[in-house]
């Protein structure tokens, strides 16, 4: 990695990254369900989904990549390298958004992605291994659950059957829409998932608050946190609510208040080692103005960097729910351990960033964990994976206002092109 850490090929790769198409690149694909109040409404493998990856598949081949797609609609744009029989680097990120979101949520990976293949093909720089910039299918899950089809599916192909039954709101099966996304790409090969890979870093906004208020224009991130989704119900009485005395009542609204404000205590008491908490979907039965609440349902998502905590968590609730003497029940419906990236890659791009920043000026980049699902915790069980973060402006995202200052969005694009370059130089 010594040799990587002074690649005189990534440096030249990073001083060509050109800004002002990088930020008319970001804007051209903002308009594919563009908003009048400056957000994107494009979510996967709608037709204006479908209008943006054809747009992505002309300006790949204009900057003269091969074109591939796989059996999930993940796009590839793959620049030749000297060794096309050695794995390729990846690097890209997602297309959709949600219902209502920005412009660089996802975008801007896939976007940064082909401006260094610009800047490589500006600078006449001919790596070793190949390039690839993904475009991942369903990150978002916001049209089809669970959201990150596309990469999940490519690490694990057999999982790809388990999706094809998810349906939309509109009764759409994405088996269908899968089937229209690949019937409209007639023009490009198909490609095996779960291909070789060398490496894959993934630039995207940090989606959060971090990096704007500690002033620093790149971050490293180091891991991505653990996290498990619970389902709460706690059992009661429905009752009239004028008639029966407050001592008499079985209410599982009043136990869930109760449960609730236990969870929230447990997680002040951990605040120091960054456990989030978010109760978030309720629905109380029979949601009635004038009747007691027989049942109310509600869900945990609790995330940690550290598994220990949510361990500790995890027995907290079952501990509570097991003193209710039935009144409370739980299921445990989604669980992923830690995301932690390899050192080697990360001190890779705490070079190319410090490089970007002092070279502009700017503070050094700091390192930050994500609190956000990314595809790169799936691509992290395939290769050697790692992000950068760019800062978002107020923590802003999955909003209209989404936004980050463009001198950061050439940061981040030129930290990505540097470590991307000294990977694809990487002897075997």
């Amino acid at each position: 990695m010594n040799q990587q850490l002074s690649s005189p090929a990534a440096a030249l790769a990073q001083d060509s990254i050109n800004n002002e198409r990088l930020q008319a690149f970001i804007a051209s694909l903002a308009t594919f369900g563009g908003r009048a109040d400056g957000g994107v409404s494009r979510e996967t493998l709608t037709d204006i989904d479908l209008a943006s990856r054809r747009y992505l598949i002309d300006q790949a081949r204009a900057l003269g990549c091969e074109v591939m797609v796989d059996d999930c609609a993940n796009l590839f744009f793959r620049r030749p390298g000297q060794r096309n029989d050695l794995p390729a680097v990846l690097t890209g990120s997602h297309g959709d958004t949600q219902p209502v979101g920005g412009k660089l949520d996802g975008a801007y990976g896939v976007v940064a992605g082909l401006e260094v293949i610009a800047a490589l093909n500006d600078a006449g720089i001919n790596t070793l291994r190949p390039i690839e910039v993904v475009a991942w299918t369903n990150e978002e899950g916001s049209r089809f659950g669970p959201g990150a089809m596309g990469s999940s599916a490519f690490v694990d192909p057999s999982s790809l059957k388990g999706y094809l039954d998810a349906v939309d709101q509109n009764k759409v099966r994405f088996s269908e829409a899968l089937r229209v996304a690949l019937d409209s790409t007639p023009d490009v090969p198909r490609c095996a998932m779960q291909r070789p890979m060398s490496a894959c870093v993934e630039l995207h906004i940090e989606q959060g608050p971090v990096l704007e208020r500690a002033g620093i224009p790149l971050g490293v991130v180091t891991g991505i946190q653990a996290v498990r989704w619970f389902n709460v119900t706690c059992h009661g009485s429905m009752a009239h609510a004028g008639t029966t005395p407050m001592d008499e009542r079985r209410d599982a609204m009043a136990a869930a208040v109760a449960l609730a404000q236990k969870l929230y205590d447990f997680a002040a008491a951990e605040a120091a080692n960054q456990l989030r908490l978010t109760l978030g979907r309720w629905q109380v039965t029979p949601n009635s103005v004038n009747t007691i609440p027989g049942r109310v349902d509600f869900t945990v998502d609790m995330r940690c960097l550290t598994d220990s905590v949510l361990d500790r968590f995890e027995a907290f609730l079952r501990g509570l729910a097991a003193e209710s003497n039935d009144a409370v029940s739980l299921e445990r419906f989604f669980q992923r351990a830690p995301t932690h990236f390899p050192r080697p890659i990360l001190d890779l791009i705490q070079t190319a960033a410090e490089r970007a920043c002092t070279h502009a000026g700017l503070p050094a980049p700091m390192s930050i964990t994500s609190g956000a699902f990314h595809d790169a915790m799936y691509l992290a069980d395939h290769c050697p994976t790692a992000m950068i973060f760019v800062p978002s402006i107020k923590g802003i995202s999955h909003n209209a206002a989404e936004a980050t200052d463009p001198r950061d969005l050439l940061l981040g694009v030129q930290a990505l092109a540097y470590t991307v370059t000294a990977l694809a130089n990487q002897a075997p």
